[in-house]
């Protein structure tokens, strides 16, 4: 490998990526930040003498936050490699990071921000590079940030809760006031430097928190220059964390997470996360929300507040689940009399189901429909009516929830054009546009052209990507197909004495259900891998603006994907396995060559049951076995006193993505309990179960192994909010046809109400006696395809001849003999008419109901509302009246200088005249 190969390797072959700009015509004139992005930092000519950071050694103060001084808070953290003391790699490479990063640190220095550098304590290779910001720098970024900061104590006292008087109950439930206390609330509004005295300025020192001093830190760090070549700048720290310039950047812990810091005032906020959070014993205790999002900002607060809010609501669907469950069990054994009746079931053959099978008796299905009986009763109906109404009830009311933490984190005014543009966008902006709000001329990364052509190729890429995961689901179904077969000759003739406890379980259809249902599993994590990868890629390639953009716009592709992915198999087994079987007679065949497969015996409910207990189980225990046995940090065994700063290095670092994995783990669970639920009362159940155990896992990982996260600015969930609206939409229409098409209930109904009496049946009152005979239909053998007639001789011996040649099916259809045998017959028609009866009367309730509860329970709380209004009030009185009382001051100041130049004017003619 020649020195050339290395100098290449380096960050992201900076060559090549300059070259192919330039082959585009996009380099064409020098990349610069406006003054409003940078406004303290002005350009160091190019062969100039940089400054360097000053060093300074360990003082022995391992809780310690700041400089050797003790004065000066450390705002962040950049840790790199002495290169003097590396033999293995190439001089001029090292040169050149060394380069890079003495003129980044330069340019930071050039603008205001004061540097450290301290040498590690344990590995004589590292350098710490400590941060600190101003005061003036601060109150600079602060504006350019539009932090919102106190202006006055809030005034306007919070209405009593109704609760109040029961609030010695949930006191044990909440963390511990001695160690939490809440704070004091303020109004805030967007902080202004020129206006400072407004503010609500107690000390400077902790006027800002720490987590805005690290936000406005890194806000600095990513947009400072580190190189100048030619007529280009590059701008950064995440390229020089790319290019192994620097090793690790970070925002430090206040304190290790299980000891009280030594340092006088520290505010041990990660000591009490940790014992009132994070900790197992905590497990039943609210979160302290607020000193979340002070400690790792909005957008982490933002995420547990929303994850704390549906686990409290599950709990009310969880328990009506289990109460639905717990019906099904106990009335099971007066639901399928019939079936399991010797006298009913006992005589009644079936039709082998695929081309090899066996004849079998119906009461061979006796337990398979017991246990379909559980979940497919009357009170599944109630169930997902009452899950419909539940997801509208959630939705409503965690809009009014966010409200308030909008209000009292202060980001209801957190519009886009406050958020910065992303430094990977704003380092492409070559092409210039007419803003069409402002009128103003500024700088876009790509044309209108261009922009459609990024856009189309992504589309493309997802359609194709979406394509390939409905192959690997036809894939899967051949399979079953295969399998079934395969299962079928085995199991009819294998001796399963081994599984004595289970051989009533094994049947043909439940060990292709469950051997399916695996294969699906593992297929969905392996290309779950592939899917991330391809949908960053094409996220990285349109260039969103903003970061929320950039996460808005991933979360939709891998949404895209891992709908698909998850929910695919499940609407096949509810509305598309055993649809389209034919008859025996004549069956349909799929790809000319495997036997379309029908239900399960007791139906195909049961297997969809199957399916989903799989996926939803499998998902969980695998999710919180990585979260919980990822690698951990490997701390180094020392006796020498460690600092604060080398002791969080030892920590895992963050995702870059952050909570995006989070949230798409829970949102693909509340398709699971909202989409199915009607095949699956449990859901609920399980889903409380691993949201109780997923919130304090997320607590201990972020709180103990994972180095601090850089706070940022989240007004909502962001996109995944009208996912669960469009998921909640999607579930009422599921659900009823799950019941329609899935489940016996329509024809059950649909034979008591009219086809047991008068004029289709003989009995003189509503009943489901006879139902079993009447939903089967009759087949003669001679009737049987060719390809079947080899195969099919295997009957019972122990029933007799007269049925010999007549043998039962699920369907609906014209007896032989009959002038239109094997035609579907009456009763077909009518339960068809039934269940579409059914979708459209429950689908337009349910619709209905959510509509008038949107409707009544308002977004954003009345003392929400007032607070705001007193807020925007305040602000228009302190801050923007003073502008008329500067210029009233100034123009009274010029007429006094008019008044007093006229009055020298007359004094001098006087003079003038007297002389």
């Amino acid at each position: 490998m020649s020195e050339n190969d290395i100098l290449e390797m380096d960050s992201l072959s900076d060559t090549e990526e300059e070259r192919g700009d330039a082959e585009l015509g996009m380099i064409d004139e020098e990349v610069v930040y406006p003054e409003e992005f940078l406004p303290t930092y002005h350009s160091i000519r190019e062969g100039a003498k940089v400054d360097k950071a000053q060093q300074a050694e360990f003082n022995g103060k391992p809780d310690s936050l700041f400089f050797n001084d003790g004065v000066r808070r450390i705002d962040f953290i950049l840790v790199y490699e002495d290169e003097d003391k590396k033999d293995f790699e190439k001089r001029h490479t090292f040169a050149r990071r060394l380069r890079r990063r003495e003129y980044f640190e330069a340019s930071l220095m050039k603008m205001g921000v004061e540097l450290e550098a301290t040498p590690s304590v344990v590995d004589d290779k590292l350098t710490f590079l400590k941060i600190h910001m101003p005061w003036d720098v601060l109150c600079t970024y602060a504006e350019v940030l539009h932090i919102k900061l106190p202006i006055q104590v809030n005034d306007l006292s919070s209405r009593p809760s109704p609760w109040r008087y029961l609030s010695w109950i949930a006191k044990p439930f909440y963390p511990s006031e001695d160690l939490i206390r809440k704070e004091t609330e303020f109004f805030t509004a967007p902080f202004e430097k020129d206006r400072l005295e407004y503010f609500y300025v107690k000390d400077r020192d902790i006027f800002f928190t720490p987590s805005m001093r690290s936000r406005m830190a890194y806000y600095i760090l990513s947009r400072a220059p580190y190189e100048i070549r030619g007529s280009i700048k590059k701008f950064g720290m995440n390229k020089l964390l790319d290019g192994g310039v620097y090793k690790a950047a970070y925002p430090l812990h206040d304190c290790r997470f299980n000891v009280r810091s030594s340092e006088e005032g520290c505010p041990n906020e990660r000591y009490l996360l940790y014992e009132e959070w994070a900790h197992p014993k905590s497990f039943y205790k609210m979160q302290p929300l607020d000193l979340i999002r002070k400690y790792y900002g909005e957008k982490i607060g933002i995420y547990f507040a929303w994850l704390g809010f549906y686990t409290i609501m599950l709990t009310l669907a969880a328990a009506v689940g289990l109460g639905c469950f717990i019906y099904g069990y106990t009335t099971k054994d007066t639901n399928i009399i019939s079936v399991c009746d010797p006298n009913i079931g006992g005589k009644l053959v079936m039709c082998p189901q695929c081309d090899s099978c066996n004849y079998w008796p119906l009461i061979s299905t006796c337990d398979t429909s017991k246990k379909l009986c559980i979940f497919d009763n009357f009170g599944t109906l109630v169930f997902a009516v009452f899950m419909a109404v539940w997801v509208t009830l959630f939705l409503e009311f965690w809009k009014r929830y966010q409200a308030e933490l909008e209000y009292e984190w202060d980001t209801v005014e957190f519009l886009e054009q406050e958020e910065p543009p992303r430094p990977e966008y704003e380092a492409k902006c070559v092409y210039e546009r007419k803003n069409p709000v402002t009128g103003v001329k500024e700088k876009v990364p790509y044309t209108a052209w261009g922009r459609c052509v990024r856009v189309s190729i992504g589309m493309g890429t997802v359609l194709f990507w979406i394509m390939l995961i409905l192959a690997s689901i036809v894939a899967i179904t051949v399979y079953r197909l295969a399998v079934f077969i395969t299962f079928s000759t085995k199991l009819r003739n294998t001796d399963l004495k081994d599984l004595e406890p289970l051989k009533e379980y094994v049947t043909p259809q439940m060990a292709t259900s469950v051997t399916a249902s695996i294969i699906s599993f593992v297929v969905i994590m392996i290309l779950n891998v592939l899917y991330e990868r391809v949908a960053i890629w094409i996220t990285d390639f349109e260039l969103p603006r903003t970061k929320t953009d950039y996460e808005n716009s991933l979360t939709l592709k891998m949404f895209l994907f891992q709908f698909v992915n998850y929910y695919s198999s499940c609407f096949y087994i509810a509305f598309a396995k055993g649809k389209a079987v034919g008859y025996p007679g004549k069956p349909v065949y799929l790809l000319g060559e495997y036997r379309n497969e029908e239900c399960d015996p007791g139906g195909c409910l049961i297997e969809l049951t199957t399916q989903l207990a799989i996926i939803m189980g499998g998902k969980a225990i695998w999710n919180n076995i990585q979260e919980v046995l990822l690698p951990s940090p490997l701390f180094y065994s020392s006796e020498k006193v460690i600092p604060r700063w080398e002791q969080d290095y030892q920590l895992q670092p963050s995702s870059k993505l952050g909570l995006f994995y989070e949230y798409l783990e829970m949102v693909i669970q509340f398709g699971f309990v909202t989409l199915f639920v009607a095949s699956f009362p449990l859901a609920p159940v399980l889903a409380l179960i691993n949201n109780l155990a997923e919130i304090r896992i997320d607590a201990w990982k972020i709180t103990t192994q994972f180095r601090r996260i850089v706070p940022e600015k989240a007004q909502d969930i962001g996109a995944w909010q009208p996912i669960l609206q469009g998921i909640a939409i999607l579930a009422v229409a599921t659900n009823a046809m799950i019941i329609a098409f899935t489940s016996d209930m329509i024809p059950r109904l649909v034979y008591y109400w009219s086809f047991s009496v008068y004029p289709y049946g003989d009995h003189p009152d509503n009943t489901m006696e006879g139902y079993i005979n009447s939903s089967l239909s009759v087949f003669n053998i001679s009737d049987f395809h060719s390809r079947s007639l080899v195969t099919n001789t295997s009957i019972p011996s122990n029933f007799s001849s007269s049925l010999l040649f007549f043998f039962r099916y699920r369907d609906f259809r014209f007896p032989p003999g009959h002038p239109r045998q094997y035609e579907h017959n009456v009763y077909y028609w009518h339960v068809n008419a039934a269940k579409m009866a059914f979708i459209i009367v429950v689908e337009h309730i349910v619709y209905f109901t959510k509509f008038i509860l949107s409707y009544m329970i308002p977004d954003v709380p009345y003392a929400v509302k007032e607070q705001i209004k007193r807020e925007k009030y305040l602000t228009q009185i302190i801050l923007h009246e003073t502008n008329l009382k500067l210029v009233t001051r100034r123009l009274k100041n010029g007429d006094d200088e008019i008044l007093s130049n006229e009055e020298a004017k007359v004094t001098k003619e006087e003079m003038e005249l007297d002389f």
